[in-house]
């Protein structure tokens, strides 16, 4: 019998619409709104996971160049929306627990952070130089993407750099799984995102199964983040535990914050050691049958 001959997703065209994408959306207004600056991040995770995907077929120049570029999209816009994050956990937090932030009251910290300023009609002399650095490199990565050759790529090669993406995100798992400290659980976020945004191009493998597992990961990731917004707003409020210097209404609230992770988390846990349970392997998980692509 001969073997099927599955044709991947292509790399380039997406690469480049994520590109253009991005330069749309960064288009539409003279000052980007939380929902822009947000959809234009996951954008750069999407090219930067790409970039990953195809590190092994493209000179380390190249892929420097290119995966610098997108990384400090991210990092510059990073900022731009903190603050609202913050803002949208707290107003969330006070409709479940009203009696805990009239407690609040009097704290500088949470009304300045609950304080909605109105968007600015035109964006600072800041934000102004930081789209114009932003537009220059989403300009140059199109122009050289454009010009790259991506139409040859071994889809062998593909296949073995997204199951080195997947050993990479059960070690993260692992780590934390067994220490849930912040910076563990925003790396196994951070890498299982990857290998979501790897996993589009090899749909056509396994249609069915493979939608399945993005759409279990994008769960996941969700679920992560939301817990780590939890952590970067305890952060924000600079809260330590230290006997009787905070106010208990403080404490009650860090607490509720704490029980809200613990929420997240256990829907996370779950379904993760199903997908990346040690010594189980991708090619099992996502049930290949395809022995020729």
């Amino acid at each position: 019998m001969e073997p099927d001959y599955v044709k991947l997703k292509e790399v380039k065209p997406a690469l480049a619409g994520y590109i253009r994408d991005s330069q749309i959306l960064l288009g539409k207004a003279p000052v980007p709104d939380d929902v822009t600056v947000h959809d234009v991040r996951v954008l750069m995770k999407k090219a930067r996971a790409i970039m990953r995907l195809i590190a092994s077929q493209v000179d380390k120049e190249s892929y420097d160049r290119e995966y610098g570029a997108f990384r400090e999209v991210g990092r510059i816009m990073c900022s731009w929306r903190e603050t609202s994050v913050h803002r949208k956990t707290l107003k969330d937090l006070r409709k479940k627990k009203p009696g805990v932030f009239s407690s609040l009251q009097g704290n500088k910290k949470i009304e300045e952070l609950m304080q909605k300023a109105e968007p600015p009609a035109e964006p600072s002399v800041n934000m102004k130089t930081d789209l114009v650095k932003i537009n220059d490199l989403l300009n140059k990565a199109g122009f050289r993407i454009r010009f790259q050759s991506m139409n040859s790529l071994d889809a062998k090669l593909l296949l073995n750099e997204l199951d080195n993406s997947y050993k990479i995100v059960v070690d993260k798992y692992l780590a934390a799984r067994n220490n849930m400290k912040t910076e563990n659980l925003h790396e196994f976020r951070k890498k299982a995102k990857d290998f979501l945004y790897q996993l589009y191009f090899f749909r056509p493998l396994n249609p069915g199964v493979v939608k399945a597992l993005e759409k279990k990961l994008d769960a996941i990731t969700q679920n992560l983040g939301k817990c780590n917004d939890l952590a970067q707003l305890i952060r924000t409020l600079g809260y330590k535990y230290s006997g009787s210097v905070n106010t208990p209404a403080l404490d009650e609230l860090i607490v509720i914050i704490r029980q809200e992770q613990d929420k997240y988390l256990s829907k996370v846990w779950p379904v993760t050691y199903k997908i990346f349970c040690p010594g189980q392997k991708l090619v099992n998980i996502l049930g290949f049958r395809i022995l020729m692509i």
